[in-house]
């Protein structure tokens, strides 16, 4: 089953809304700190509603931490990134993927991209290039909605639903 993995979020309910995706998937949640709220934070608890007790969460205390888990327990790493040129419809996702989402200001350092084995986007069509108007990028929790059920999609009935 994929894992989605957030880098550093920032806002409590975006947070709150990719747990509720992750416990309706059976998905891992897994984030890097340092966040911008408390996990006590009540927009975080309420954008989750009452699912929080089905939620597989992982806290890293920092990307080192995050690193030696996913090394330790082996699969691709997948960075998002609106800056990416592949597209996350051309790309084959295996059930031991990582999919990463950066903060909701900047994304992903260069750097943590560059360690991913691939880089994917969202395509848009009113996106935002060389400082002109349009979309920067999606709210962070309907882009992993998007890519995150793509994934399952492909992977098929054995990444394991009780549907």
């Amino acid at each position: 089953m994929p894992r989605v993995v957030l880098y550093q979020p920032q806002i409590p309910p975006n947070t709150g809304n990719v747990a509720r995706t992750c416990a309706a998937t059976g998905c891992e949640l897994h984030l890097i700190e340092p966040l911008g709220f408390t996990i006590s934070d009540r927009h975080l608890r309420r954008a989750g509603l009452d699912y929080w007790p089905w939620v597989s969460l992982h806290r890293h205390g920092d990307l080192e931490r995050f690193q030696a888990e996913r090394q330790g327990r082996g699969g691709r790493l997948v960075a998002l990134s609106s800056q990416a040129e592949t597209a996350y419809t051309d790309f084959r996702f295996r059930p031991d993927d990582w999919l990463l989402f950066g903060r909701e200001t900047d994304g992903l350092p260069n750097a943590l991209q560059a360690s991913a084995e691939a880089r994917l986007t969202i395509p848009m069509a009113c996106r935002a290039r060389e400082g002109r108007g349009g979309v920067r990028s999606l709210n962070l929790s309907v882009s992993v909605g998007i890519v995150l059920f793509e994934a399952l999609r492909q992977i098929g009935p054995a990444a394991g639903s009780d549907s």
